[in-house]
């Protein structure tokens, strides 16, 4: 029985690490994509502000 269950462990061994992967991978694309439209957010902003343009609109358009 001892058998079994170091089989069975070796055998969702590599799905595993293979999920972990995947999911680390996906996990650091999000956050820096997060990260660049924050940035991109801020430097927006401080471009509307030197240009006296309402923190608003978006796409030249009112709201």
């Amino acid at each position: 029985m001892d058998n079994f269950w170091i089989n069975a462990l070796w055998s969702i061994t590599p799905t595993v690490i293979l999920g972990l992967l995947f999911w680390l991978i996906i996990r650091s694309i999000l956050r820096s994509d997060r990260t660049e439209r924050e940035t991109y957010a801020k430097l927006e902003a401080e471009e509307r502000a030197k240009r006296g343009l309402s923190t608003d609109s978006q796409n030249g358009e009112k709201q």
